[in-house]
């Protein structure tokens, strides 16, 4: 059967003879006995690890008949690769080219999620700490501490992170502490990162354009211009304009104060702190609106756990490590960034289904991704998708998007309208427009059409 068109409806016809002819090998096979049709229930069962070997070829039976072959074939789709494996029994429905890696785009945020969990725990915190000269007490130092979500804005107001630490908060402290010693220099320091703070391979236009930051240990509200816009307008002073926004939160105490970037100089003391949210709120808020920030941030504060020093160098040894215990290989997957913004990224469709997989069982570790996921129709980088003809398919996709000028991606989970359970990853690269989302939401709802009758042809 075909799913030629989105708002297709479709007919199972089977014969009657065809059904007599299956009974009557089942009972054969199964020795007259009920239980011994099919395999055994608990070989159906997820395990907590995924093979990391590569999948049988897809089921070819007289139940896979649903077929989404022009859907595939629509030219929107560029150069396509993808697959959808049935999350419960781990056969592969669909592939094509499945195990060939390629660029992620922004579905990056799903492996560096899964990394930051498996490594850190949800409940992992960041510290951003102020510090006293001892030799010269009118000497303040800001350390970041890789901590992006900082916000500038004053009690009662929120930043595009919320409930996020405040500097007025260290400011508060900060004065307390030095009563009347007037401050005369605030010495920022973001050392704890090392290396470039720009990926080569990424375009500047992202931080023109407001997708981006530079990657520094200390900057606040993701060093937005507007703190409240998800979108908006970042620059080259990440650092100092740190600087700037917390001398204006100390207010009269540093009125004259210079503001300098450098290393804490020895035998500072520690005189006020905030700690961040949770980095199960920052995966929940970077997988819901694709914060690139946010997951460079992630990925550094992961290598670091490691052992690795926070840079772009670290980030494909610190990850792949990081995901080890997932069983997955990870041989051919190269990683270059922890948001998927670089074209040089390359994880194959099959990786990215099969974490799915763990991502969608309880019990696997990392399945706290899941209410991250953006939910088709409703929620996140969805919202405004899967409308119209594939209005169906609205509430029943959990997906994480992806999109960067070379290509559009879509990952993650699937409850099927037969009740069977899929995960799936599809890249639509190369010479693409705005219009391959369309085409990836028509095939997208032809797997949840189709569920566990989805057919490789």
């Amino acid at each position: 059967m075909s799913l030629g068109t989105p708002g297709f409806k479709y007919i199972k016809e089977v014969g009657k003879g065809a059904l007599i002819g299956l009974a009557v090998l089942a009972l054969l096979v199964g020795g007259f006995s009920i239980g011994g049709f099919g395999t055994p229930a608990s070989s159906n069962q997820p395990q907590a690890t995924a093979s990391g070997s590569a999948s049988p070829s897809p089921s070819s039976t007289s139940t896979r008949t649903c077929s989404v072959a022009d859907l595939v074939a629509d030219p929107r789709l560029a150069n396509f690769s993808g697959v959808v494996i049935n999350a419960t029994t781990d056969e592969v429905l669909f592939d094509r080219n499945a195990n060939t890696p390629a660029a992620t785009a922004s579905v990056m945020k799903t492996l560096t999620a899964a990394a930051a969990i498996l490594t850190l725990g949800p409940n992992y915190r960041v510290e951003t700490r102020v510090y006293q000269d001892a030799t010269d007490p009118g000497t303040i130092i800001l350390v970041g501490a890789g901590d992006p979500t900082l916000s500038r804005t004053p009690a009662g107001k929120q930043s595009v992170y919320r409930d996020a630490p405040k500097l007025a908060t260290l400011a508060l402290n900060v004065n307390k502490k030095v009563a009347a010693t007037p401050i005369t220099k605030i010495i920022v320091d973001a050392s704890l990162y090392s290396g470039a703070t720009w990926e080569p391979s990424w375009e500047r236009s992202e931080m023109t354009e407001g997708y981006m930051s530079e990657v520094t240990a200390l900057q606040v509200d993701g060093d937005r211009s507007n703190p409240a816009a998800e979108t908006s307008t970042r620059s080259s002073k990440s650092v100092m304009n740190a600087g700037k926004y917390f001398k204006a939160a100390l207010g009269a105490s540093a009125a004259n104060a210079t503001v300098v970037a450098a290393t804490m100089p020895e035998g500072a003391t520690q005189i006020a702190s905030v700690s961040s949210q949770p980095i199960s709120k920052w995966i929940t808020h970077m997988l819901q609106v694709s914060d690139n920030t946010e997951a460079e941030a992630l990925a550094r504060l992961v290598a670091m756990d490691l052992g690795y020093e926070a840079s772009f160098k670290s980030i494909d040894a610190a990850i792949k490590k990081a995901l080890a215990p997932t069983g997955l290989s990870t041989a051919g997957m190269t990683i270059r960034d922890g948001s998927g913004l670089s074209d040089f990224n390359a994880v194959s469709p099959m990786y990215v289904a099969k974490l799915m997989q763990l991502v969608n069982k309880p019990g696997s570790g990392i399945e706290a991704i899941r209410q991250g996921l953006p939910v088709a129709g409703e929620s996140g980088g969805l919202a405004a998708r899967f409308k119209g003809d594939n209005i169906d398919a609205a509430g029943h996709i959990f997906a994480k998007t992806g999109w960067i000028k070379k290509g559009y991606t879509l990952a993650g989970i699937i409850s099927a309208k037969d009740g069977s359970t899929l995960t799936f990853a599809v890249y639509a690269l190369g010479d693409v427009k705005a219009e391959a989302k369309d085409a990836i939401d028509n095939l997208v709802t032809g797997f949840y059409r189709c569920g566990d009758t989805l057919s490789n042809q």
